[in-house]
């Protein structure tokens, strides 16, 4: 069967986001076996999803994968938006401390139940999945009550924005009170210099003072080590304080380790994956 390009996949969820009151997607497949999407129904259509653009759309919850992705009743798998939360053990990842909690919360809440979708810049992700801020019937924001509990950390990818600064503020104050992974000694604050010596996967947490700034042709960089730097992509940089300024005060900084030859990097998207801490 003929793939349909993503672009217009994409189109036609976005489309029913800047619809005036409320918005379906549908899928149909022709006489020739190629899947279409849109925002109208053809003759022998299925609803995938309704998100929410203006009105109340609810769409009904079969089952929580884990603390950040949900499948609908149509079938259609749901990112949560703007937050992370660990992992579960599955045949492709390991369980991390805490993702079994967020999994359990966030079932208790919503599954077997109806949520709102409510979208951003980007309808789907590489994988697929609808990406969007869930909301209960009671109005409560899934998204930010995870982060205000501790159970997920914020994880931003512009050009989704939307809610950046309350999930950054949320986040701010979970840390501040220790709540959930912010007072689990697996993700306790560790040294970056130490970086090149551990061997832990998925999301950390590390504290250092970079010695210098460097640009490459899309990226700046502060270097705290000849092995280790933070990475910002040029195209993001708007969003964070001039780097600069930066330079030699002690930094948290959150998120994911890469590898390079012998270099060792975190990438930074947004500025709620770093504090300053003098």
């Amino acid at each position: 069967m003929r793939r349909r390009p993503a672009r217009l996949i994409r189109w036609a969820l976005l489309a029913a986001l800047a619809a005036p009151a409320w918005a379906d997607v549908y899928r149909w497949k022709d006489q020739a076996g190629h899947i279409h999407y849109g925002d109208r129904p053809a003759a022998g259509a299925e609803r995938v999803a309704g998100i929410d653009g203006g009105g109340p759309v609810y769409n009904l919850v079969r089952s929580v994968h884990d603390g950040d992705t949900v499948t609908l009743e149509s079938g259609a798998k749901v990112r949560l938006l703007g937050i992370n939360t660990p992992e579960i053990d599955s045949a492709t990842s390991s369980a991390e401390a805490g993702g079994d909690a967020a999994k359990r919360w966030l079932e208790s809440r919503i599954e077997g139940r109806k949520v709102r979708l409510e979208g951003d810049a980007e309808a789907k992700d590489h994988y697929g999945r609808l990406l969007a801020h869930l909301f209960s019937e009671d109005g409560e924001h899934l998204n930010l009550a995870l982060v205000k509990a501790g159970l997920a950390v914020v994880s931003i990818f512009p050009p989704n924005l939307k809610y950046a600064d309350e999930l950054a503020e949320a986040q701010r104050q979970a840390r501040r009170e220790r709540l959930g992974v912010w007072g689990d000694a697996a993700y306790a604050v560790r040294p970056i210099a130490e970086l090149p010596q551990q061997r832990r996967r998925g999301w950390q947490r590390w504290s250092g003072r970079p010695t210098a700034l460097d640009y490459s042709r899309d990226y700046a960089r502060l270097i705290f080590s000849d092995q280790v730097d933070v990475t910002v992509p040029k195209e993001n940089l708007g969003l964070f304080p001039p780097l600069k300024d930066l330079v030699g005060k002690t930094l948290e900084i959150r998120g994911w380790t890469a590898k390079r030859k012998e270099r060792y990097t975190v990438l930074l998207r947004h500025p709620s994956g770093m504090d300053l801490l003098d």
